[in-house]
């Protein structure tokens, strides 16, 4: 299910319906060109500041990654292909995995086992494995902190769509019948900025971390899987090992169903 969209939609949709009950007509705020133009372009332009220019052009790709995520490897599926390589490295030594790696589709499970097969030392297969996590993060955390950066300063922008709007309002003191007018239409820029931090970019940027954070945890347990099959652990152990990666009651069915 992809809840993200979902997600922005419902908030999208909860903030036009209120609007429309209290009298708000969705046309005023998407015709206001010039509160949109300050607020999307000015928060763009202070986040770009903020950032490598490589930082702001890589971040819509994981934007659509939040928004469109691609299947990952269940970690069910992850740990039952460990501990069935352990098991088979327990009986025919860990050189028989190879020909069994041509189907595997995780990239970072196979180039750990490659390393483990080649003979490396563990200390040095596990440096490997841990360099790779740690630049992921950093990686991931670049995207959440672009999205987030965004989502502070829009707000701010919209704050200043609106006092330049009362400034070109309260220059039409002469013509009372223009005033209301002028002063709504002033805070459409303060209403995009709360909303584009609150509604989009901020909820994007938890929803990265999210990823990160779930993505990190699956690759620690295939580091800590294939060390394991290294050092000739029993799959038992294995097996029990990287349960704890789990949620406890995906845990508990998986062990049930494994033991069944």
């Amino acid at each position: 299910m992809k809840a993200t969209p979902i997600g922005l939609f419902i908030a999208l949709f909860g903030v036009v319906v209120g609007g429309i009950f209290k009298g708000v007509s969705p046309i005023i705020l998407i015709t206001n060109v010039p509160a949109l133009f300050i607020v999307i372009v000015g928060a763009l332009g202070a986040t770009m500041a903020s950032f490598d220019m490589k930082d702001t052009t890589g971040v819509i790709s994981a934007i659509m990654r939040a928004m469109f995520p691609k299947a990952e490897m269940d970690p069910a599926d992850r740990l039952t292909t460990l501990v069935r390589f352990a098991t088979s490295a327990r009986h025919d030594g860990i050189l028989s995995l190879e020909s069994q790696m041509a189907d595997l589709e995780d990239p970072f499970m196979k180039k750990g086992l490659q390393l483990a097969i080649d003979g490396n030392d563990p200390d040095a297969v596990a440096d490997v494995m841990r360099t790779d996590i740690r630049t992921l993060k950093a990686r991931h955390k670049v995207a959440a902190d672009w999205c987030m950066a965004y989502g502070i300063f829009a707000p701010t922008f919209g704050i200043i769509g609106a006092v330049m709007g009362l400034i070109a309002t309260l220059g039409h003191l002469d013509q009372p019948e223009l005033l209301g007018h002028g002063i709504s239409a002033a805070f459409v820029a303060t209403f995009w900025g709360v909303f584009l931090a609150n509604g989009i970019m901020l909820p994007l940027a938890n929803k990265l971390k999210r990823m990160s954070t779930e993505e990190v945890a699956g690759r620690e347990m295939v580091m800590e899987g294939i060390l394991a099959i290294q050092g000739g652990q029993n799959p038992r152990v294995i097996e029990e090992t990287l349960l704890t990666y789990m949620p406890p009651t995906k845990a508990r069915e998986l062990q049930a169903a494994n033991d069944g």
